[in-house]
């Protein structure tokens, strides 16, 4: 049992990326917006229902990121921009909106207007109900309250009745109301200071803002705004939830986990259900192989694309090969996910297996370049099934294969080095893919460390090895480390013993 805030605090560092905010900006909204809410003379438990709204305003932004991808070429620019602009005000809608999202997309100001225009209010709703009703279906699954759901829900109005939906003024629900205020004045202290928030606030009351609360933060922004870009929010935000403090049952951190999964997910409608087969594949396989790590494997299973909110759906949307730019942004979403996962003292071991879901044993994976002896069995068995998940799915370049085509691609794969065979085996007999029967293998080797053991034995060299096997000198000193490891000899002659020991040199006659 630990606290569900420790858990979200963490996983909301990932809803900064997926808005274009800089990290830990929605753990200092939530501090400030606890501060207004005490200095506003709200009692305990709606002091609760702030801390989560505003801790979580950014949840359903997923929600919206394909079709912005879509419309303007880039969605994370675009909802930190629209986050950024007074909408009430033409002269900042042009000034900031406008003029932010030409220099983010490389258009013209005049196409950036013209792509508005043309995409319409209809388009604009849409998203922001889609936005909402995420949100507020995501907090229900996370187990938050009512009233929270209901908030994050009116996550997009405005107190003068202009937002979605369409409610105004003492009608939209005080969590929200308060994470408003909140929001503009820690955007606008961390990006440009005090007298910018306080600039800002001042501007948007009445409109956007309850004036009321806006007038609150004004008289005490000092006391208020103290230390903010200093202090170690996520401590901070602990230390200042009400008690009873919400706490998580061990088997509840499963359905955060799902949650969050699904909410990456939303990036594009290529991957959705994505992270959920992973976990499904990932967990058979660990249970087929006598795994304990089992549940671990599940929760990186739905967890581990979670860092592909940070990156752009225009790149998960793209049709044609990416370019040497974009690769590498893509393959930044693994240490995304690792970097945001690391923060939660719950998911430690879940953080190191999402960081190796695209390793491989070789060294030619991403994003460490990790080889076979970094790489534990729970490891293996993710990247098998991410990639048996990834082939049978359709993607914008290419169609899915068939369940046997995927298979064989995962062979291959072993074949050449890159995949554990053991996990790749324990992957396609949880995927219901019949498999040959193989032989049995001493410590778990697989068929190439078996020929390079043997070549080892043989008094053959790495480079004549890799020769022989037409493979790189560097796979082939991958494959000896890792035979080695699961054989726990580290020279040649013990190697040499072990294969003589268990019959590997034998030959016919």
């Amino acid at each position: 049992m630990f606290r569900l805030l420790e858990l979200l605090g963490g996983l909301a560092l990932i809803t900064d990326l997926g808005a274009g905010a800089p990290m830990e900006e929605s753990l200092k909204r939530a501090v400030l917006a606890v501060r207004l809410a005490r200095t506003s003379g709200c009692g305990p438990e709606e002091v609760s229902d702030v801390l989560y709204t505003s801790l979580l305003q950014h949840l359903g932004c997923t929600a919206a990121a394909h079709e912005g991808a879509q419309t303007w070429g880039e969605d994370i620019a675009v909802t930190r921009h629209a986050f950024l602009t007074d909408f009430t005000d033409p002269k900042d809608v042009w000034r900031t909106y406008v003029h932010g999202l030409a220099e983010s997309t490389g258009q013209s100001r005049l196409r950036v207007v013209t792509t508005g225009v043309v995409s319409g209010r209809k388009g604009q709703t849409a998203a922001m109900t889609g936005t909402c009703e995420t949100a507020r279906d995501a907090a229900r699954r996370l187990g938050l309250a009512p009233s929270v759901q209901d908030a994050l829900f009116h996550g997009l109005t405005m107190w003068n009745g202009h937002g979605r939906p369409r409610v105004a003024g003492e009608l939209i629900p005080v969590p929200i109301r308060v994470t408003h205020v909140a929001s503009v004045a820690a955007m606008f202290a961390l990006l440009a200071g005090p007298e910018a928030a306080c600039a800002h606030v001042r501007n948007r009351s009445g409109s956007y803002l309850d004036p009321g609360l806006a007038d609150t933060f004004l008289t005490h922004r000092k006391a208020l705004l103290a230390g903010l870009d200093e202090i170690d929010p996520y401590d901070e935000l602990l230390d200042l939830e009400p008690d009873p403090v919400r706490l998580v049952a061990e088997e509840q951190v499963e359905e955060v986990a799902r949650t969050f999964g699904d909410l990456a997910d939303l990036k594009s409608p290529w991957l959705h259900g994505h992270s959920r087969g992973v976990a499904q594949l990932a967990s058979g396989a660990s249970e087929q192989l006598g795994l304990d790590e089992v549940r671990a494997v599940r929760i990186a299973g739905y967890l581990h694309d979670l860092g592909k909110v940070a990156v752009s759906s225009r790149i998960w949307d793209k049709p044609a090969p990416l370019t040497a730019a974009e690769r590498e942004q893509a393959r930044l979403h693994a240490y995304h996910g690792e970097r945001v996962l690391a923060r939660v003292p719950a998911l430690a071991a879940v953080a190191h297996l999402v960081g190796r879901h695209h390793e491989r044993l070789d060294g030619t994976g991403y994003h460490r370049g990790a080889g076979a002896t970094q790489l534990t069995m729970p490891a293996r068995v993710l990247a098998a099934a991410d990639s048996y998940r990834s082939r049978i799915e359709d993607r914008p370049h290419r169609p899915a294969a068939t369940a046997a085509d995927a298979a064989a691609h995962l062979r291959r794969e072993v074949h050449h080095g890159h995949l554990d065979g053991d996990a790749v085996h324990a992957v396609l007999a949880a995927a219901g893919i019949p498999t040959a029967v193989r032989r049995s293998r001493p410590a778990g080797l697989t068929d190439r460390q078996l020929e390079v053991l043997v070549l080892v034995a043989a008094g053959l060299s790495n480079k004549e090895i890799a020769q022989r096997l037409v493979i790189s000198r560097r796979t082939a000193e991958h494959h000896l480390q890792d035979a080695y490891l699961k054989i726990g000899a580290s020279s040649r002659a013990a190697a040499a013993l072990f294969v003589m020991e268990h019959g590997l040199l034998d030959k016919p006659g």
